[in-house]
């Protein structure tokens, strides 16, 4: 089965977030799919936890190790289709491309952000529960 994985999963198996492990009890064995953006919003989070001092360099270097080996298959956004949920649900562009993809590939969403989850829910898109 393919399941659209968010940025937020993702980082929650690179950094050893206690959903860590029932992300790949969910996963293992299917097809992860998502937005070319993946690699950027995970340079983006990495970022971010930079900022507030919850990640160093070294670390964020031996996330980009694991990141690099979990075999993720990108999906061209459909933008014209994913600017217009992020009109309708005041949300991010970004956040957008999941939906957009989870929508044309048929497949659930793999989340932790709790905005995406709801607008997946309001659009019919099934969500794997955590």
């Amino acid at each position: 089965m393919d399941i659209v994985i968010d940025t937020s999963a993702i980082i929650a198996v690179i950094i050893d977030e206690p959903e860590r492990k029932r992300i790949i009890e969910l996963t293992r064995g299917n097809t992860l799919i998502g937005p070319g953006s993946i690699p950027w919003e995970i340079g983006n989070a990495f970022s971010a936890m930079f900022k507030r001092n919850r990640l160093s360099l070294e670390e964020a270097k031996k996330g980009i190790e694991i990141f690099n080996s979990i075999p993720i298959r990108y999906i061209e956004p459909d933008f014209a289709n994913a600017i217009s949920i992020s009109q309708q649900n005041n949300m991010y562009a970004y956040d957008a491309y999941f939906l957009d993809c989870a929508l044309r590939q048929g497949a659930p969403l793999l989340t932790m952000d709790s905005k995406l989850h709801a607008v997946a829910k309001d659009l019919e898109i099934s969500t794997l529960e955590l």
